[in-house]
């Protein structure tokens, strides 16, 4: 289907999930690249890739290369990125997309300025029934919208003897937890809703002041493990979620609940083929995905009958065949257009706005790309 070659920078375990889904989407990939050059080509011969590239450098200069696919490590994202949009390269960032809103700014432009697609892989929004929660408010079913909450939470930081590079500003950010987990919640909930979050008001919190790291050394943390935040959207909706990365027996929890004059949508990503719709005066409804009984939009991206689950590696897949369809034009614009830099742009301004909230005890107005 795809014509496109694709690399891969970042031998982890993200850059092991785009790889299976490229697959799937019958993608060539020409190789990886690592932080060494032994590093990658064991990467490459444990992924079944005929190449492991002598350096990021190599990878860029391979003609054969249509997109770059950018798993590293947060503090890399940025010049990775400008270095392959500048050499002419489509480009699949990671979350965040950079350090900074002065960094995704400039990245942001040069993606507009260059022409090429460029795209932060926000797939989680890819759940099929997302969609079709989208199509529920956008054609007035739930009504006029009241309010919105929800979480993200994870226990893998549950002790102190937990450690991952993440925690240290210097090579994940000042934010943690909300810019690792917190911006896929407002990237589903702002896609759901088509309305952008306008305020913020936000509490963090650092459960450990220490953590044991690899070395077994204790070492400062200095990013959060936890968060409240409230938020007004654009459009003055209420809202509230809630971040956690020390939440036991929670591995990777993604629920939201929108209410409107009409009824209620909720989601969760434990049984995440399952759509809840509240009614005050009917009986409330669970919505099984079947392309049969959902929305055309969503339906397009249910590639299995009802009664067959679609989970974490499909939203991949579809987060990426959305971006290629872009790449290669296949189609006219998708109603799931996939996330661009200046998504990534814009939720890196609201996680500035919500740590300058938390230490100005106020609310902030998340400033406008």
């Amino acid at each position: 289907m795809f014509q496109s070659t694709a690399a891969i920078a970042g031998s982890g375990f993200m850059g092991a999930a785009h790889l299976e889904a490229l697959r799937r989407l019958g993608i060539e990939v020409s190789g990886i690249a690592s932080s060494s050059h032994d590093k990658a080509t064991d990467a490459a011969k444990q992924m079944g890739l005929s190449k492991g590239y002598t350096s990021y450098e190599e990878l860029l200069a391979d003609d054969t290369v249509d997109v770059v696919h950018i798993c590293t490590p947060n503090m890399l994202h940025f010049d990775m990125a400008k270095r392959a949009l500048k050499v002419g390269k489509h480009v699949i960032c990671e979350k965040p997309l950079a350090m900074n809103s002065v960094e995704s700014g400039e990245l942001s432009a040069l993606a507009q300025s260059s022409g090429l697609k460029a795209g932060v892989c926000y797939n989680l929004r890819y759940y099929p029934l997302n969609f079709h929660a989208r199509d529920l408010v956008a054609s007035d079913e739930l009504g006029r919208l009241f309010h919105i909450n929800g979480c993200y939470i994870q226990d893998w930081l549950q002790f102190d003897t937990d450690f991952n590079w993440r925690v240290d500003s210097k090579k994940g950010g000042a934010l943690r937890s909300v810019a690792d987990i917190g911006t896929h919640w407002m990237d589903m909930v702002q896609m759901i809703t088509g309305q952008k979050i306008a305020r913020v008001f936000a509490d963090l919190s650092t459960v450990f002041q220490t953590r044991t790291s690899d070395s077994n050394t204790r070492v400062p943390v200095d990013t959060e493990d936890c968060a409240s935040i409230l938020f007004r959207m654009q459009n003055g909706v209420a809202g509230s979620f809630f971040v956690s990365q020390v939440a036991s027996g929670r591995k990777n929890t993604i629920r939201y609940e929108i209410s409107g004059e009409k009824g209620a949508v909720a989601w969760d990503s434990e049984t995440p083929n399952d759509l809840w719709l509240g009614y005050r005066d009917r009986p409330n409804q669970i919505l099984n995905k079947d392309p049969a009984l959902m929305s055309a939009n969503a339906a397009a991206l249910a590639n299995y009958p009802g009664g067959h689950n679609e989970g974490y590696p499909d939203t991949f897949k579809q987060c990426f065949r959305s971006f290629y369809e872009a790449v290669e034009a296949t189609s006219g614009p998708a109603p799931w257009q996939f996330p661009t830099f200046e998504d990534g742009h814009r939720e890196i301004l609201l996680c500035e706005a919500i740590l300058k909230s938390h230490q100005q005890e106020s609310w902030v107005a998340v400033e406008q790309p």
